[in-house]
């Protein structure tokens, strides 16, 4: 893609090039993220649209517009979808009582939600069935978390951080887990499972991690390359906590600056200065040709040198949430 490249931001790069380039992988699309484009893609093929999606079910503008083009509706509640309608309930899970609303509206629902996000509402549902209080690792006002605590709204108390965890007060200290949200840092949700250890020595832990493996091996590449680069650049939307975390992951591992960029139009040439080395990863719900294009930028200031760090993404790949084609999905 051609940029238009002032005289001054030329002037304000010049000493930053020739440069290379590190670039993350795995990045961008997890299985989760593609998995709710592609349902809600799905969705306009069967029904035609208007197909309403409640809450952005991916949070990347560019995929949000290119969606909305073919006829998505995003709404953010849903009694903002008609009667009779079809809306796809997004990745990051619903509540029970959502559920119920929109069978009580007579809408036709398309789960769209993450089996990974999946198992930890499942996970709080059962706890909180068998007693145990459940203390959950997470990011107020987060989607994941609102339909978490939709499944026990009794039993699930929120931690934010290990700040939180003297004010916690539970039933039966011998009765309690600890579960979180699946897209937190590795390295502070381990400070705060310290911290819950600590307080009540009986807490269980989730049947296996609750972070999910993309999280985990985007952070672990994104640690690595903050170890040997001068700058680390995420692509990803200011709303998306998986990318926010990206860039988070890196300042905490020792990189001497990071930034968080929605496109490339938004990499300030003036970063690049004094720079030789630039790591460039991708939040969960990136297309790829934003890092295509935020590449051609920074070619443009003389980082042209483009080296791939990491190992290729592990883990499942999932069918699109239930439109009609698969009996056994979720939804329908």
């Amino acid at each position: 893609m051609p940029y238009f490249v002032s005289s001054a931001a030329r002037s304000a790069a010049a000493t930053a090039g020739p440069g290379r380039v590190l670039l993350a992988s795995p990045r961008g699309y997890c299985a989760g993220a593609d998995r709710a484009v592609v349902t809600v893609e799905k969705a306009l093929d069967r029904y035609g649209p208007p197909v309403y999606v409640r809450q952005q079910t991916v949070r990347d503008a560019h995929v949000v517009r290119a969606l909305e083009r073919r006829g998505a509706v995003f709404v953010g509640a849903t009694d903002e979808v008609p009667e009779g309608a079809v809306v796809v309930l997004p990745e990051h899970g619903t509540a029970f009582e959502i559920h119920a609303e929109a069978a009580r509206r007579g809408l036709t629902t398309v789960d769209a939600s993450c089996p990974r996000v999946t198992k930890v509402h499942l996970e709080a549902r059962r706890f909180a069935r068998e007693g145990y209080d459940i203390l959950l690792i997470g990011r107020e006002g987060h989607g994941e978390l609102i339909g978490a605590l939709g499944e026990a709204p009794d039993r699930v108390h929120l931690v934010g951080g290990p700040d939180d965890v003297p004010y916690l007060r539970v039933a039966d200290e011998g009765r309690v887990v600890w579960l979180s949200q699946t897209t937190l840092s590795v390295d502070e949700t381990a400070v705060t499972v310290h911290a819950l250890k600590a307080r009540f020595p009986a807490v269980l832990g989730p049947p296996g991690d609750d972070i999910c493996y993309a999280t985990r091996n985007r952070q672990a590449t994104v640690r690595r390359l903050a170890g040997i680069c001068d700058l680390v650049l995420v692509i990803g939307s200011r709303k998306s906590a998986a990318a926010a975390r990206l860039a988070e992951t890196a300042v905490l591992a020792g990189v001497p600056a990071a930034h968080l960029v929605d496109c490339a139009e938004e990499i300030d040439p003036a970063w690049l200065r004094g720079m030789s080395t630039v790591g460039l990863t991708s939040g969960a719900s990136v297309p790829e040709i934003l890092v295509a294009e935020a590449l051609d930028r920074l070619a443009v200031y003389g980082f042209d040198d483009v080296e791939v760090i990491g190992a290729e993404a592990g883990g499942p790949g999932w069918r699109p949430a239930g439109v009609g084609w698969w009996g056994d999905d979720r939804g329908l």
